[in-house]
């Protein structure tokens, strides 16, 4: 016999981390009476890092939405609540055994809550198998998927079968666009989550993904400004701004900023990002800028340096020298400044750190870029020359050790082989945190990645 209760679940603000306490809700895509399913999206919020999409977690009726848009709230205050049907309990075996108890008998391990998603249950790796209306036959195990009818010896790390794929909203969104299945899809992120570039990888033979991404409405920055009575505007400071400010005084005044300077000739950068385009081999739809070549000359400095890839770990009095680069680059939005990162970019190739600096950019212009993606930086890199400027002394990101600042190329009068000639010239600019930093340190990854610019072939030979 069967029996279904219904109970009134809470959706709370999840926790966004990095000592964030608040989010503003920007827009409900539900309203009381609507039906939700696990993993619908149900609001989007702006935190001081970015704009998200919150999935709700479980299946059920909407009950009541306790904030209007616009509205701050603080981590951990109920949103939303959903009416559920408690879990439909089995049909118990008359043998009086408890091998065989229905799998609700065992409590269900918590899920951590995060900004986008949710992630791992503690000491599981797969996801809630989905509701169905057969009984599991008493010589399955209790932690098999109730749809599965043979016997499991083990849980198994990889995700089931019949498991829904692991995929955030936004990439479930885009292979929705792009008429993908997500059961068809290889995942390559973290604990077998499905990313944007697994799902532009099986739509590339079919079309491009660049039509479904422009598809995607970049909802206007909800920061009002008020005029006051004599003629001043005055802009609430809120969101990327208030974090940034926060961020950037914390540093200036934390850290102990040394900046040094080089101008180099790059005439051999520029010809090779002109032959690149030209060729397209980095792969279809591919950024091919000088930021690229500019990327990869401070990662090859970085591999004969790695002392200045650290952090300072004040806690411990350590100096932690991060393995991985994850490399940030800092991003202009209508938000204000962010700086998303690309995970371990050291380990990739340059055709992999073109695609990885596409989807960034694209991500940073949608307003798309999920708080994790700006989550554990360890080296910037600030694009001062598209704004028309030759250099600056840039100010390091919270708990990163170094900055690059590349500024315009024009052209200039150089010695060039005994001759003053006219020559392709930027300045780069490296910040860097004393504490971890002495000035050789500094200066050697300054000049590295000024003399790999001058002559790019050291790409090869150094790297």
């Amino acid at each position: 016999m069967t029996t279904a209760v219904e109970s009134v679940r809470q959706f709370k603000m999840p926790d966004v981390g990095e000592g964030l306490t608040e989010a503003e809700i920007l827009k409900w895509y539900v309203q009381p009476g609507d039906t939700v399913t696990d993993g619908q999206v149900v609001c989007e919020v702006e935190t001081a890092k970015a704009a998200v999409e919150l999935p709700i977690p479980f299946d059920g009726v909407v009950r009541e939405l306790f904030f209007d848009e616009g509205t701050t709230v603080d981590v951990g205050q109920v949103i939303i609540t959903v009416a559920v049907e408690g879990g439909a309990a089995g049909p118990v075996p008359e043998t009086g055994t408890t091998a065989a108890a229905p799998a609700e008998a065992e409590p269900e391990p918590e899920r951590r809550e995060v900004l986008v998603g949710y992630g791992p249950r503690s000491g599981a790796s797969r996801r809630r198998p989905r509701k169905v209306a057969l009984t599991p036959p008493a010589s399955v195990p209790a932690t098999a998927p109730v749809a599965a009818p043979a016997p499991v010896a083990a849980p198994a790390p990889a995700p089931v079968a019949e498991d829904r794929p692991l995929a955030k909203p936004p990439v479930r969104k885009l292979a929705k666009d792009l008429g993908i299945d997500l059961r068809t899809v290889t995942p390559t992120g973290p604990h077998g989550t499905i990313t944007r570039e697994d799902v532009h990888a099986v739509a590339a033979p079919a079309a491009a993904p660049a039509p479904a991404v422009a598809a995607v409405p970049v909802p206007a920055p909800p920061v009002l400004a008020v005029t006051s009575g004599d003629g001043d505007l005055r802009v609430p400071i809120k969101g990327v701004r208030k974090a940034t400010a926060q961020a950037m005084v914390a540093s200036a005044f934390t850290a102990p900023h040394v900046t040094e300077w080089v101008q180099v000739d790059v005439t051999r950068t520029m010809k090779l990002v002109r032959s690149l385009k030209a060729s397209g081999e980095l792969g279809p739809n591919v950024r091919v800028s000088p930021l690229l070549l500019v990327a990869r000359a401070l990662l090859t400095a970085i591999r004969r340096h790695p002392e200045v890839n650290s952090a300072w770990d004040e806690a411990n009095q350590e100096i932690v020298v991060k393995r991985r680069i994850n490399l940030g680059i800092a991003a202009a939005t209508p938000r204000g400044l962010i700086v998303p990162n690309i995970k371990d970019a050291g380990s990739q190739s340059l055709a992999e750190l073109a695609q990885s600096l596409t989807a960034l950019i694209e991500t940073a212009r949608e307003g798309r870029t999920s708080p994790a993606d700006m989550q554990g930086g360890t080296v910037t890199i600030t694009n001062v020359g598209v704004f028309g400027v030759d250099s600056g002394t840039p100010i390091l990101n919270p708990g990163e050790a170094a900055i690059l600042a590349f500024g315009q190329v024009r052209e200039l009068p150089w010695v060039h082989k005994g001759r003053v000639v006219p020559r392709l010239v930027t300045t780069l600019a490296l910040s860097f945190d004393h504490r971890m930093v002495d000035g050789e340190l500094g200066s050697r990854v300054l000049a590295d990645t000024a003399a790999i610019l001058e002559q790019p072939k050291r790409l090869i030979s150094w790297g």
